[in-house]
């Protein structure tokens, strides 16, 4: 039997890429909107109630305008816009977030598909808080370097059409009104209770990302060491086939002398480093953000939710 699986918002750059996972799959049947009836709203409700599952691949708004169009109730909807990442009547889709989380994925029909950056700061932090090693009052930092690929459309177009302008070559910060939008589910889903002052970088590659966050040693529980930082990681991801979690002062990324942000790209896959000197440590997660950062976590979610191998064309 296969599953009827509807892609709302296809054109987009999450969209392409799920349509792209699926279409390779023989136990999917891709349900397709006529371009002319994209905006169509009888049409699209038509195929969101016929679909199995149904991924929402749309800004904020035209998002939550669409789970208004679900009426079917065997219907899952996974929605990979921020409308509903820390809404509590819908379930976060992480699997690795915690135990139980699962079995959460699989019973609901309504999942909020994480953000890339939020995704791996999550995979960071929320072992340390939940082993009390990092305090949830804790003022953090974080930096994320991406490539321009999690701008969408429009960010890919000005990168891949820029001729040599000189203002792409170097990394761009952005978000400098401090209100980045992935924070609340950072916040959410780590038990941190003081918003992370966050700083994302947008380089001229076109995907790859790694989150950075600095720790002061002397401010985590008492006795603290890197050790017990990525020990507490190794326990938290022992099993799962997704996340590595790397040595401590990883050899081979310190005989390079640079860390490789690209090295999980065309994978659903993170991995997870703690570097350290005796008074401080770097904690640094990276991974594909149209991967493991977007469209392979939204499939990976459907093939729980399914019921199916979670890894199943991932």
């Amino acid at each position: 039997m296969k599953h009827a699986v509807f892609v709302d918002g296809q054109e987009g750059t999450t969209g392409l890429r799920i349509h792209d996972y699926l279409a390779r799959r023989d136990d999917i049947e891709l349900l397709r909107i006529d371009a002319e009836r994209r905006k169509d709203a009888a049409e699209r409700a038509r195929l969101l109630n016929a679909a199995d599952v149904a991924f929402l691949c749309l800004p904020d708004a035209a998002a939550r305008e669409a789970v208004a169009l679900v009426t079917n109730p065997h219907t899952c909807v996974i929605d990979a816009s921020t409308a509903h990442r820390t809404d509590p009547a819908w379930v976060f889709g992480l699997p690795e977030l915690a135990p139980g989380q699962r079995a959460k994925l699989r019973a609901s029909k309504r999942i909020g598909n994480p953000g890339c950056h939020a995704t791996a700061f999550i995979l960071l932090l929320r072992p340390l808080v939940d082993a009390a090693l990092v305090p949830k009052e804790l003022p953090l930092s974080a930096t994320s370097l991406t490539g321009y690929s999690g701008g969408g459309r429009r960010m890919i177009e000005q990168y891949e059409s820029a001729h040599g302008d000189p203002s792409l070559a170097a990394p761009r910060p952005y978000a400098l009104s401090l209100q980045h939008k992935h924070v609340p589910e950072m916040m959410a889903h780590t038990g941190l209770t003081r918003p992370p002052l966050f700083q994302p970088v947008v380089g001229d590659f076109y995907k790859g990302l790694a989150v950075s966050v600095p720790l002061h040693l002397s401010q985590l529980a008492p006795g603290t060491t890197a050790e017990h930082l990525r020990r507490a990681l190794q326990a938290h991801y022992e099993g799962e086939r997704f996340i590595r979690v790397m040595p401590l002062d990883d050899p081979q990324t310190l005989k390079a002398g640079f860390f490789d942000v690209q090295a999980c790209n065309d994978s659903n896959r993170v991995d997870l480093f703690v570097f350290a000197n005796p008074t401080q440590a770097l904690l640094m997660a990276r991974l594909d953000n149209l991967g493991k950062g977007a469209s392979g976590a939204a499939v990976q979610s459907m093939n729980l939710h399914l019921g199916l191998d979670e890894g199943l064309g991932l």
